[in-house]
């Protein structure tokens, strides 16, 4: 799918108007459901070609974040034949009771993958989660940025951050 053909369908299908509370706890009056963008397969696979396109020779891992890094992940994982890591808000308490599901050693060189970025505390957070077992991440990329500070934040955390699409691409 074009460039300009896909930020037309994630206009078209999840861009909403109206009040509504976001994560970081500001109020805004559009809302990037990411959701609706990522359940739909046209839309999706053409994401995970664009998250490919991201991967450096140095990147053995891809991760995304509960719930809404993970359809993406999933998609970027398949798209560039790497294997993929979930990163659960926080461990489960049954079965193996972990809050990372997937493979990860301290060797590995990930690319940790993100919905709609508004101020990066989700993202931020898995990367803690990702780096506190010894792996390393070597870029965040978002699908949008919202252009509402998650840059500046994730930047000084010390990470580099891309995105694919920014609110302005959208025309918000």
């Amino acid at each position: 799918m074009e460039r300009q053909t896909l930020i037309q369908r994630i206009a078209d299908t999840a861009l909403l108007r109206g009040q509504f509370k976001l994560r970081s706890g500001r109020t805004s009056n559009y809302y990037l459901d990411k959701y609706l963008f990522s359940t739909q397969p046209d839309i999706l696979a053409a994401l995970g070609q664009l998250f490919a396109q991201h991967v450096t020779p140095d990147i053995t891992l891809l991760a995304g974040a509960e719930l809404g890094g993970i359809p993406l992940v999933s998609a970027a994982s398949m798209a560039a034949d790497l294997p993929c890591l979930f990163v659960r808000n926080q461990k489960k308490d049954y079965g193996t009771v972990q809050q990372l599901e997937g493979k990860l050693s301290a060797d590995d060189r990930v690319l940790l993958v993100e919905d709609v970025c508004t101020s990066g505390g989700q993202v931020l957070e898995a990367a803690a989660v990702i780096e506190a077992q010894g792996a390393r991440i070597i870029k965040i990329v978002a699908t949008i940025d919202r252009e509402e500070g998650a840059r500046k934040n994730i930047e000084q955390a010390g990470y580099v951050f891309e995105s694919l699409f920014t609110k302005s691409d959208l025309g918000v």
